[in-house]
């Protein structure tokens, strides 16, 4: 594995209901680097997003879903999310205020 600065860290942010419902508490969900750690991920967010404190960052590993085409089985690839907590004193994310 190569060494993983904080701007690689971080994919895409994921906006779906269920995440939009922890904005109120500012929990925020992103699509992360499948090799990335949570005290990578806590220095990706606060390097990133200026005046952000992270609280905690929890981790989960998705599994690629099964897909077929004709008789071929494959799986598309395996992601990894995490939510980040941030602290009652810190700064909203930009990218997510205008939801």
């Amino acid at each position: 594995m190569a060494d993983l600065k904080y701007y690689d860290v971080i994919l895409k942010p994921v906006i779906t209901e269920k995440s939009m419902e922890g904005y109120g508490d500012k929990k925020y969900t992103f699509l992360v680097h499948p090799d990335a750690n949570k005290s990578q991920i806590k220095e990706a967010v606060e390097k990133l997003f200026e005046g952000a404190k992270v609280e905690s960052v929890n981790t989960m590993n998705l599994d690629g879903k099964k897909k077929r085409r004709g008789m071929t089985v494959g799986r598309t690839a395996k992601t990894k999310k995490a939510v980040v907590k941030l602290t009652s004193d810190s700064k909203d994310i930009e990218i997510f205020s205008g939801l």
